[in-house]
């Protein structure tokens, strides 16, 4: 950072704090009252799971989902037929269908079950309850439902394409204000996870018919509402990380035989947040590349602070207001440097003809292109980011 820039930066960084510390304090009753509880721990229906002891012969255990690895998970199965695991993920669909590392197709089919067995249940209790359509929807044909957990404002993973032949992979990481209500929605399409997903892949086919692709939309974790401490804050970004990191750690296992590289993980607004958390555990065998979009810090000071070998990318286009509320940390309130900014040190591409917040991955950005080109490891046709400064090519001793 130059000597004539530190000053207007560090600045922008006081006056930002000061404005958050005031907003906050004048909306102390309201976020105190809508703090989210963060969904944490093993899937509904662990302590039926482990006192389960149909499997014959000794030392059958099934084994804990809090506590087992999903490598472990994958050579569990692999040791059961196929009548064995049907029949755990009929009496157990809720515990299956989140194990990562269990196999593809089951969790599928238990996550179907599951879902069915919450919209029957939410029928019975109140048939005009909007989520009778939300559970209806998921069971469309087609869909192929990764993860699904009903608890609290619910939590749930989408796969669009097919993971198990997929040559490249990319997982979508939202932000504030979704949940298994917003994960699919007619309005402000591009900024729900399924959006973002399917207009990634989508992009991907135009950039490289040939090559099957695969992307995961998971909203895994307990995501912030509105403005306030959960916003500013890294609690639910902390309770979330673990999470994904066990989402990540499943896909190496049960991708690694057909994919060309490890996934991309695209990170939007807090989810980037909550990326910075998890990146530590981003080595290159799991994450090939980490891309934050419309971020406003990862509680990292540098790309370098990350700790993870995966390469680091960025986008914000001018119009996004994050701009407004990044590059900060005080008091704990704020999530650091702003990874757009040359200081930090990630590579920056272009978000030209993206629009607000959600609007990275609207068809004919420069965004969308440069994100499909990233997870399809095609870099020479990436645009990088204008700088005025005459900053180094994003795209630099790319290996």
């Amino acid at each position: 950072m130059s000597p004539t820039h530190r000053p207007r930066h560090y600045a922008r960084r006081l006056i930002t704090a000061a404005l958050t510390v005031t907003v906050m304090a004048g909306t102390a009753g309201w976020t105190v009252a809508h703090e989210e509880q963060a969904i944490t721990g093993p899937p509904p229906g662990t302590a039926s799971w482990l006192a389960d002891h149909s499997l014959p012969g000794p030392g059958r255990e099934l084994p804990d989902p809090a506590t087992t690895s999903p490598a472990r998970i994958a050579r569990f199965f692999a040791g059961l037929t196929d009548v064995q695991r049907r029949a755990l993920a009929i009496r157990h669909p809720q515990v299956v269908g989140n194990l990562d590392g269990a196999p593809l197709a089951l969790r599928y089919e238990a996550n179907a079950r599951a879902v069915r067995a919450a919209r029957d249940k939410e029928r019975a209790a109140d048939p005009g309850s909007p989520l009778v359509e939300r559970y209806t929807t998921l069971l469309s044909p087609g869909r192929h439902i990764l993860a699904f957990d009903p608890r609290g404002r619910g939590q749930v993973a989408e796969v669009f394409g097919d993971l198990a032949t997929a040559r490249r992979t990319a997982v979508v990481v939202p932000g504030s204000d979704i949940d298994l209500n917003t994960f699919d929605r007619d309005h402000d399409r591009y900024g729900t996870p399924v959006g973002m997903a399917r207009a990634l892949r989508a992009q991907m086919a135009r950039e490289a018919p040939g090559t099957p692709t695969a992307v995961v939309a998971w909203v895994g974790y307990t995501t912030p509402v509105g403005l306030g401490p959960d916003a500013a804050t890294s609690r639910l970004a902390e309770a979330g990380a673990p999470r994904l990191d066990r989402l990540l750690a499943g896909l190496a296992v049960t991708t690694a035989a057909t994919a060309e590289a490890p996934p991309t993980v695209f990170c939007h607004s807090y989810g980037s947040v909550l990326c910075g958390l998890a990146a530590s555990a981003m080595d290159r065998a799991r994450v090939s590349d980490l891309v934050v979009l419309g971020s406003p810090g990862m509680r990292a000071d540098s790309a370098e602070g990350l700790r993870t070998s995966a390469r680091v990318w960025a986008a914000r286009d001018s119009t996004d207001w994050i701009r407004r509320v990044t590059g900060y940390a005080f008091l704990g309130l704020g999530h650091g440097e702003d990874p757009t900014d040359r200081s930090f040190g990630a590579r920056v591409v272009s978000a030209d003809r993206a629009h607000g917040h959600t609007g990275y991955f609207a068809p004919g950005t420069d965004s969308l292109r440069n994100f499909a080109r990233i997870a399809l490891g095609r870099f020479d046709g990436i645009r990088c980011a204008d700088h005025d400064d005459g900053a180094q090519d994003c795209r630099h001793g790319l290996v």
